[in-house]
């Protein structure tokens, strides 16, 4: 991670479940996606403060929770307690380092975070990592946002999280003929009357070029969603929601 992104998510690790909180449709899609929870063993990347980490463990499941930035890990480990879940700190760019060949029945890399890496070679090199490490028949489960939309408007700022604790303003900044987009953000903590600001590279990953990636990487039956609820892709939507086989 680079460090404006580990500044980032540490600046705003205190208010992480306040800004996203725990997101029900999520644990829904992997649900649908990998049948029966028991006797499943599912890493869970960038897994933040451990909510749905920790809801697919209480749903039967073995869950190993990887992220990079310490100050949202140890949210995890202090308030997410489950025997069957455990947490530590991990690249998704090390996955065959750190876990063995054919571990996993499911690898999800949701909440935006593959494209912190910021190449499409780095994407590939964590893709394939991940097919190393997922069973036969085994399926990675990725939630990003839609760039194809964002950048052909272009989306110029996303909407804005306010609750009774926080305002989170976020926008974006193109630079032309360039595949990263400057990530803005303003956090307000309304009690003292702070704003912490920070800017951070993302990869614009446009859908098809995903595509070819996981192609690449020998992934399968891959399937692009506009949401957890499996609607079609495509138009005017944020979110963009994928499965895939190995």
């Amino acid at each position: 991670m680079h460090d404006s992104q580990n500044i980032f998510y540490t600046s705003i690790s205190k208010y992480y479940s306040e800004i996203f909180p725990f997101n029900p449709m999520q644990l829904t899609f992997v649900k649908n996606k990998l049948g029966e929870l028991p006797g499943k063993h599912i890493l869970d990347i960038g897994c933040a403060t451990g909510e749905l980490a920790f809801q697919l463990a209480e749903g039967g499941a073995e869950l190993i929770g990887i992220d990079l930035n310490e100050d949202l890990l140890q949210q995890a480990i202090d308030n997410k307690k489950h025997e069957k879940l455990t947490f530590q700190q991990g690249n998704m760019l090390e996955l065959t380092q750190d876990f063995i060949a054919q571990q996993f029945d499911a690898v999800l890399c949701f909440g935006n975070t593959l494209v912190h890496l910021n190449s499409e070679a780095l994407v590939l090199q964590m893709l394939e990592g991940a097919k190393t490490s997922l069973k036969p028949g085994g399926q990675l489960l990725i939630q990003l946002l839609n760039y194809d939309y964002i950048c052909s408007e272009p989306v110029e700022a996303l909407p804005v999280i306010d609750t009774e604790n926080i305002k989170f303003i976020r926008r974006y900044n193109f630079t032309e003929n360039s595949e990263l987009i400057g990530f803005q953000t303003d956090l307000e903590i309304k009690s003292i009357g702070r704003i912490v600001s920070n800017e951070t590279p993302l990869l614009a990953l446009k859908s098809e070029t995903l595509r070819t990636l996981l192609e690449k990487a020998g992934f399968r039956n891959i399937q692009f969603y506009a949401n957890f609820k499996q609607d079609a892709f495509g138009g005017k939507h944020l979110p963009l929601v994928v499965s895939c086989e190995k």
